[in-house]
């Protein structure tokens, strides 16, 4: 369940939602990432573009990478594209397994290829100027140990 979302997101609905369809389940993981400010508040928001029908290309490759490799069911992504708000919720990753861990970690596993992988252009609004913003590289980091454990 991929969805590319132009307009804002109610995180707890959707939760709701997907935690409904997953009867057998005993164990749902979400997370949620919002758009940060900074510490000396210069940042005033978000623009984040995507390439349409590739963006959700990825997207689904990540989601089948991540239950080829877990006993999950079909994971919930929801992506933001446009301008966002600070606080404004960006993404949302909802997984469902029979146990917690594996859905946990199949969570994590999307996340980090969200970050570096999925085809989304970020650009932060500042009240200096705006600027194009890459993955860090902590954010390779974390996607590079997925390939090194297996």
């Amino acid at each position: 369940m991929i969805r590319i979302a132009f307009e804002p997101f109610h995180p707890a609905r959707e939760t709701e939602a997907y935690s409904a369809t997953a009867e057998n389940a005993g164990a749902v993981v979400s997370f949620l990432g919002k758009v940060r400010g900074d510490v000396d508040g210069s940042i005033n928001g978000l623009l984040l573009e995507h390439y349409p029908g590739l963006t959700e290309q990825s997207m689904t490759a990540i989601s089948e990478r991540a239950c080829a490799r877990w006993d999950i069911t079909e994971p919930l992504i929801i992506h933001r594209v446009g301008a966002l708000a600070l606080n404004e919720p960006i993404v949302l990753v909802c997984v469902a397994a029979c146990h917690r861990r594996e859905a946990f970690v199949a969570a994590d596993f999307i996340m980090d290829y969200l970050k570096t992988e999925a085809l989304f252009w970020k650009k932060e609004l500042r009240h200096s100027g705006d600027a194009w913003i890459e993955p860090r590289s902590n954010d390779y980091d974390d996607a590079k140990r997925w390939r090194e454990e297996g």
